[in-house]
């Protein structure tokens, strides 16, 4: 393999999420492409958000929020409350909310998958926040929790890839995780 290189803006594909926050007793929604796993037990995840976006300020005013991952018919939604800001417009009828145990994180009805998180930092960097939540409750759809597992397929989320500002559908399984690599001992 020849390699070249390549500006430092690239990354693979990040599943694409809506933070949803409350701001002076309002919901509001910001798109977060940003997003992964961070913490096993208790579970834990992180966003990097710019730091001039209005959603901070529901995060640090309630200390929760949710992430919410849309399926790509809420597509078109979801670029929307990301390329709008809730200083100026009112994002609070763009989807319909309902709330766990956590009142100030609004869980998006139409999305397939939810979680409510109360903030556990936020760390300062040059350009964005990293804000880290510990996921204290879960909501999926249930025509795609199959067993005790989300149908990713059939949930159809989708990912963001950058530089190129692009969103992409998710693909096939290909392997199963702690289990493959394996193979590569018996091979060798």
């Amino acid at each position: 393999m020849e390699k070249v290189k390549i500006e430092n803006n690239v990354f693979i594909p990040m599943p694409m999420s809506i933070l949803g926050v409350k701001i002076n007793g309002k919901e509001n929604y910001m798109a977060v492409g940003w997003i992964c796993r961070v913490n096993a037990n208790p579970p834990m995840i992180a966003m990097g958000i710019g730091k001039r976006h209005f959603s901070i300020k529901g995060i640090e005013e309630n200390k929760e929020f949710s992430v919410n991952f849309p399926s790509e018919e809420q597509l078109i939604k979801t670029d929307y409350v990301g390329i709008s800001s809730g200083a100026k417009d009112d994002k609070s009828k763009v989807f319909k909310a309902s709330y766990g145990v956590l009142k100030n994180a609004p869980l998006i009805d139409e999305a397939p998958l939810s979680m409510a998180c109360k903030l556990v930092d936020i760390i300062d960097l040059p350009t964005n926040s990293l804000v880290i939540g510990e996921i204290v409750e879960a909501y999926c759809d249930k025509k795609v929790y199959v067993g005790r597992n989300i149908d990713f397929q059939q949930m159809k989320a989708f990912f963001l890839t950058m530089p190129d500002n692009k969103y992409w559908s998710f693909g096939n399984e290909i392997g199963k995780a702690w289990s493959d690599g394996k193979n590569y001992l018996v091979q060798n």
